[in-house]
């Protein structure tokens, strides 16, 4: 197994993946693995739900805009905010739950998450690969409906797993002093928003975004193009739809 820290520091996104299968026992280590992360009060309000099964990963496929690792990864992973175990669980205990508000959803949805990544790093110290499926939010209450989630469960991210059939180029991220704020936030000057975003703009890949898409700058693909405001606007009333159906609304 190699070093946490080389593999966090050399990770890479994988979107292709061989057809050699994920061994059973193998998965179960990861996710014991990834149910031992930090969890608020020790509630544990999170499920995952694993497709394996061809005709499950075909009908999700579309709800992630038919990205091809959907289907081609030997399993695709759902992690969900999930209430609706520990509400019946007080319920059957004479208690009376509390937690049909957004900071319950919000709490569950941040427990779901810290084992997803959890369990991300566990697999890639295995030499598996993974792929984190933003689309999930987006069609949540698509994903409900083929994943028969009942009221108090809503997914909040997905990710294919599998062993890798690529090792593409790793994407660029942010010098550090981009994102570290010693003792309180230190607001940027527009110079220094200049310097930090300069060699990311410089890339041959974003040079070539912007030039593909007939932009004048990055910014403008992300947002003119990659993540427009009605975009956001209409997953975000599709998303708070959801949170309402699935009883995490009551404030």
């Amino acid at each position: 197994m190699a070093d946490i820290q080389d593999i966090l520091l050399n990770r890479r996104t994988i979107r292709k993946y061989s057809l050699e299968p994920v061994d059973d026992n193998l998965l179960v280590e990861l996710l014991k693995a990834g149910c031992r992360s930090s969890t608020t009060g020790n509630m544990q309000v999170y499920s995952i739900i694993i497709n394996r099964d061809e005709s499950l990963k075909k009908a999700l496929a579309p709800l992630h805009f038919n990205q091809a690792m959907v289907t081609e990864a030997p399993v695709l992973l759902t992690f969900c905010a999930d209430f609706n175990r520990f509400n019946r669980w007080c319920l059957l205990r004479k208690a009376v739950p509390g937690y049909d508000n957004f900071i319950s959803f919000m709490t569950a949805a941040i427990d779901a998450l810290l084992v997803a990544q959890t369990l991300c790093v566990a697999a890639e110290a295995r030499g598996l690969g993974i792929c984190y499926l933003g689309t999930t939010t987006y069609m949540a209450h698509k994903i409900i409906e083929v994943l028969r989630l009942p009221k108090g469960v809503v997914p909040v991210t997905c990710i294919s797993l599998g062993w890798p059939a690529e090792k593409p180029q790793q994407v660029d991220r942010l010098p550090l002093e981009a994102v570290i704020h010693n003792e309180t936030y230190k607001d940027y000057t527009d110079e220094e928003i200049e310097k930090l975003y300069c060699e990311k703009e410089n890339r041959s890949d974003s040079m070539q975004f912007i030039e593909e898409n007939k932009k004048e700058t990055l910014a403008q693909v992300f947002t003119d193009i990659r993540y427009k405001k009605e975009d956001n606007v209409y997953f975000s009333k599709v998303l708070l739809q959801v949170l309402h159906d699935q009883g995490f609304m009551n404030q």
